[in-house]
């Protein structure tokens, strides 16, 4: 009986660890097209991270779909975009939160080239 109570404490333990941990930070792709590139760089240093759409399954983050986001801590942050067909855009001055789901949309999208 005692092994019993000691091991539903240690589910319900590593449980609690998992829920605090909660989901992470997400992008939620609002904008019209697929995302096959997402880099982050701390706000105005054009120091871009690793491209974060290699963290889904598929590799790129369709319309209205989201993506996990590693690697980042939270802060303010510009966003490098880049689509199929090689147009790419800027979104600056992100506010990324600790597990909390941040979107970009059309709207956001700044300093487009093909």
């Amino acid at each position: 009986m005692g092994r019993i109570l000691a091991l539903v404490a240690l589910l319900l333990a590593s449980t609690g660890e998992l829920a605090a941990q909660g989901k992470g930070i997400r992008l939620w792709n609002l904008t019209t097209s697929t995302v096959s590139e997402f880099q982050l760089s701390p706000v105005g240093k054009n120091d871009w991270g690793p491209n974060q759409t290699l963290n889904d399954k598929d590799k790129e983050v369709d319309h209205d779909e989201r993506l996990r986001i590693t690697g980042v801590e939270p802060g303010s942050y510009d966003a490098k975009i880049g689509y199929r067909g090689s147009k790419h855009c800027f979104v600056r001055g992100i506010e990324i939160k600790a597990d909390a789901v941040f979107s970009i949309a059309d709207k956001d999208l700044k300093d487009c080239n093909k």
